[in-house]
């Protein structure tokens, strides 16, 4: 683009020079002797600096437009979403908001980078972390963001998971609602090493995370002496493939409450069918608790995708009377880029009898900036 636009750049100025009128010939003077003749005409020489003039102005302008593209590079890039819908259900009927994002990013380097995302709705400060990338296979973030653990939290951002709300054992034991009390949309403060190895075809076959953090949550400092520990391995043996497992140990709050959560699971995304399911089991205290999923997508079209989902949690192990099971169909439309549709029925099967089952039509809308 800068040969291009110098190019034009120089053309106009010599346009605009060529129209300029030319002053009146002087009358002509009767010819006289000349001892030698005049090496350069008054014309070219008058020419020449034109020329140097008109170089000197375009290279100018280059270097201040260079300077405006450094300036330019290195602002932040800014998006968001905002997510709005209504719920209908035997019991009760609402219109919601559930979600009004916006995130701003940048690169300092060409090896670090960093993000920060607040949430308007119950505002806080969901991401804030600056990541050091010098190679595939060692990289550092420091911050607030997601734990890796299991393929939806880290994978499956809330513009790429094709139903409305997360799996149960996920939003139970991964610090969505969790058993414990922790409420942080599965992030928490704290630092990782990442990377990968094996790289073909764009992807590494093996890849690895490995963090401490705080345990507490959305910006808050830790309440106690230790630090929680978080671990998750993958492996992609072709593209769009992908095998997972999750270890999770920690200590929340004054009083050092046992957290322990671990998960496997599998995942096929490409083309136009998307197969995944994960088991997660964990232990808040003494209380021992799983659960798992199994999802099938497929795009009907570049904007159609009807999905289903079996979803089944025991909040504790010792008894089917805790569990519950949701069935899920959904429908996600996107006709274009800066807008979701998702319509998702769900029936709700509660095994203990302090709760009635249920069924729960939802219908959210995404813009996107």
């Amino acid at each position: 683009m800068k040969p291009i636009f110098s190019l034009l750049l120089l053309l106009a100025l010599l346009n605009c020079r060529a129209q300029t009128p030319s002053p009146a010939p002087l009358p002509s003077r009767p010819a006289m002797p000349s001892a030698a003749p005049t090496p350069v005409s008054g014309a070219a020489a008058s020419h020449e600096k034109s020329l140097s003039e008109l170089t000197a102005e375009v290279a100018d302008l280059q270097e201040k437009a260079t300077l405006w593209e450094r300036i330019l590079a290195r602002l932040p890039r800014i998006s968001g979403y905002v997510q709005t819908g209504y719920e209908w259900s035997e019991r009760a009927s609402t219109f919601f908001v559930k979600r009004a994002r916006l995130c701003l990013a940048g690169d300092i380097t060409p090896k670090i980078d960093y993000r920060m995302q607040v949430e308007f709705v119950s505002p806080r400060l969901v991401d804030l972390f600056v990541r050091y990338r010098p190679f595939d296979a060692l990289n550092i973030q420091v911050g607030e963001f997601k734990i890796p653990f299991s393929i939806e939290n880290t994978d499956y951002p809330p513009l790429r998971l094709e139903l409305i709300d997360y799996p149960l054992a996920l939003r139970r034991l991964m610090g969505y609602s969790d058993l414990c009390g922790l409420s942080a949309t599965g992030r928490d403060l704290g630092a990782q090493l990442y990377g990968g190895f094996w790289k073909r075809d764009g992807f590494c076959v093996l890849n690895y995370n490995v963090g401490v953090f705080n345990g507490e949550g959305l910006n808050i400092r830790d309440r106690n002496r230790s630090k929680d520990f978080a671990a998750r391995l993958t492996l992609c043996p072709a593209r769009g493939l992908l095998l997972s497992g999750s270890y999770y140990w920690g200590e929340y709050g004054d009083d050092y409450l046992r957290r322990i959560r671990y998960g496997a699971g599998a995942c096929y995304d490409r083309g136009s069918a998307v197969l995944r399911g994960e088991w997660i089991g964990g232990r808040t205290g003494e209380l021992e608790s799983d659960g798992w999923y199994a999802l099938a997508g497929w795009r009907a079209t570049r904007s159609l995708m009807p999905v289903v989902r079996y979803d089944t949690f025991r909040e504790s192990v010792l008894s089917d009377d805790a569990r519950q099971t949701n069935y899920t169909a959904g429908l996600l439309w996107q006709p274009v880029k800066y807008l979701r549709c998702q319509l998702d029925y769900t029936y709700e099967d509660y095994a203990f009898r302090a709760a009635e089952n249920r069924s729960v039509v939802a219908l959210l809308l995404t813009g996107i900036f």
